[in-house]
């Protein structure tokens, strides 16, 4: 029944993906779709962190018609409650509620689990759910640090299931047409490319220790984090701003930037990196910087800056998020799903619009249509061996580069890249940060 199962899929996964992406034909739901092929051939994905992000990542896997929702994994009871009740209002069936994602990964009809829970929890938790033989959809950034990365790079490897990171720019029509106009020429040789996001984030104030909600299993949601009591302001969203669990917006929205000036410039590892920035605008609990500039240079072929700014949501090239590559004989800009094209006198050459709403400051589903056709991708991985528009190596190069920019910042110092690895040379003070301390009993390990 099961070699069925996936040969079906395999033969009609390309089909249905014309459905997906926000394309329902009017007057048919998901529920319709999904009742056309079948319960027994759809694609099996548990859901693990759910709150926000992972909130909207369920409805939009929930609507795929090839696939099916069959458990919840999150700490929080009622954002597993409320996420159970979404789905269950999209598709045919209720998903399980399995608080802890590890026993999930004990399901054999299990095919993939999709990761959305806090950064400290990102490779630990995709190692062992490839251990466990499942794919995986994992939410940006690939790791907590350089050390998690390089684990989960080797995992995947090793126990050879499909790993697609969420930089779903990757998938989305008009950026990789972007990205072909950069390859094929259109404003010539690229030597320099800057990414950025703004935002007018609201201070965090100074958290109080109280008692742990009783919705909340915090030791879990520690899981390898060092243990540090719960404070009002920690949960939910506020820890990417402690090292601890989080990694600042260098790798919240700057890993997806990087990403593309990466693959614009078609670099994998630098040369030379710097960082500068802090924490300026609210003296509060926020540990990461709410301002930073990083750089980074690729020898002498080309250079990437990128520039967070939490607290001041000022646009450049009038986008609150985007990047722009310059050229011997012009410039490129790639806003959300749109590009334009200028001559070294800035004049517009090319602009293509998005059709497409996205909102770069929406904090869990600015462009739900577009990541559909990711999530495809992923799908398309899975069951046909397709090459993956975002695969775990490249996630982890792009992690990477952001993780070295706030390792500058963090050790003080301009960190010498080896260019074959990724890996800082010859810096005990930078070398400190490559991995982190874990709560005992919970070190990831493939």
């Amino acid at each position: 029944m099961e070699k069925s199962r996936r040969a079906f899929l395999k033969n009609t996964i390309k089909g249905s993906a014309a459905l997906m992406a926000g394309s329902m034909l009017p007057g048919i739901s998901a529920k319709s779709y999904a009742r056309i092929i079948g319960a027994n051939e759809r694609i099996k994905i548990g859901m693990m962190g759910v709150n926000a992000r992972g909130l909207a990542l369920a409805g939009n896997y929930a609507r795929q018609p090839n696939c099916e929702i069959i458990s919840v994994s999150d700490v929080d009871s009622r954002a597993a409650e409320k996420c159970i009740t979404q789905v269950k209002g999209i598709q045919n069936s209720e998903p399980k509620a399995v608080p802890d994602f590890r026993k999930a990964l004990e399901n054999k009809a299990l095919d993939g689990l999709v990761i959305a829970a806090p950064d400290h929890w990102h490779a630990p938790a995709a190692i062992l759910a490839a251990k466990a033989g499942k794919h995986v959809y994992l939410e940006k950034p690939a790791s907590h640090n350089p050390h998690e990365g390089e684990l989960l790079v080797a995992a995947q490897k090793k126990y050879k299931t499909v790993i697609q990171m969420g930089n779903q720019r990757r998938s989305w029509p008009n950026v990789i047409a972007a990205i072909e106009e950069i390859k094929n020429g259109a404003i010539g040789r690229v030597y320099f490319g800057k990414g950025w996001y703004t935002n007018n984030r609201e201070s965090i104030g100074t958290g109080k220790q109280t008692a742990v909600p009783s919705w909340l299993n915090y030791d879990l949601w520690q899981g390898p984090a060092p243990r540090r009591p719960y404070k009002d302001n920690l949960i939910h969203y506020n820890w990417h701003w402690f090292w601890n669990w989080g990694t600042g917006e260098a790798l919240n929205n700057g890993t997806h930037m990087v990403d593309l000036l990466r693959w614009g410039l078609d670099v994998d590892y630098p040369t030379f990196v710097t960082s500068s920035g802090g924490r300026y605008r609210y003296q509060d609990d926020w540990e990461t910087p709410d301002t930073q500039v990083i750089t980074m240079e690729f020898g002498n072929k080309c250079s990437i800056a990128w520039e967070g700014r939490s607290c001041n949501g000022k646009p450049i090239e009038g986008n609150t998020a985007g990047v722009i590559f310059y050229g011997e004989n012009g410039s490129l800009v790639i806003d959300g799903n749109a590009y334009t094209i200028f001559d070294l006198k800035n004049k517009v050459v090319k602009d293509v619009k998005n059709t497409k709403a996205i909102d770069a400051r929406n904090l869990t589903n600015p462009a739900a249509d577009l990541d559909a056709l990711h999530i495809q991708n992923f799908f398309d991985g899975i069951k046909n061996g397709a090459k993956l528009n975002a695969d775990i190596l490249g996630g982890h190069k792009s992690t990477l580069l952001c993780q070295l920019g706030n390792i500058a910042l963090r050790s003080g110092s301009a960190l010498n890249i080896d260019p074959s690895n990724g890996h800082i040379k010859n810096n005990a003070a930078a070398q400190k940060f490559w991995t982190r301390d874990y709560q005992p009993g919970w070190e990831p390990k493939i």
